[in-house]
């Protein structure tokens, strides 16, 4: 069942982010910031860690758990250092993301072969 709820929840996050890259103005950037912030404040208010526990990765791996992730890392971070854990927290927190999407786009650039575009 475990499988279903990520399916259904991972896959309503991408229909609702591909309705909006149909129906409205507002570019791939402005959505991915948008499901970002969004992610942010869903999980100040306490409504998305339930969602992370029903859903799993459904709901952790899309640009939303990354929001989330921030926040918890920032949360994490001022509980125990105070004020200067607001900056450093959310970065400490998606440390092994950041540092693989990085490795990923290395291997993939001296992998992949460059052309010019127009």
């Amino acid at each position: 069942m475990n499988y279903v709820w990520a399916f259904v929840v991972g896959g309503a996050i991408c229909v609702v982010g591909q309705l909006l890259m149909d129906y409205t103005k507002l570019t791939p950037a402005r959505i991915l910031t948008g499901y970002v912030v969004a992610g942010v404040v869903l999980s100040a208010v306490g409504w998305y860690a339930p969602l992370v526990e029903l859903a799993g990765a459904g709901a952790s791996v899309p640009l939303l758990g990354f929001g989330h992730l921030l926040a918890q890392g920032v949360q994490t971070a001022v509980d125990e250092l105070g004020l200067p854990g607001a900056f450093t927290g959310g970065l400490t927190a998606a440390s092994g993301g950041i540092a693989a999407s990085l490795i990923f786009a290395l291997a993939a650039a001296a992998v992949g072969k460059s052309k010019d575009q127009s």
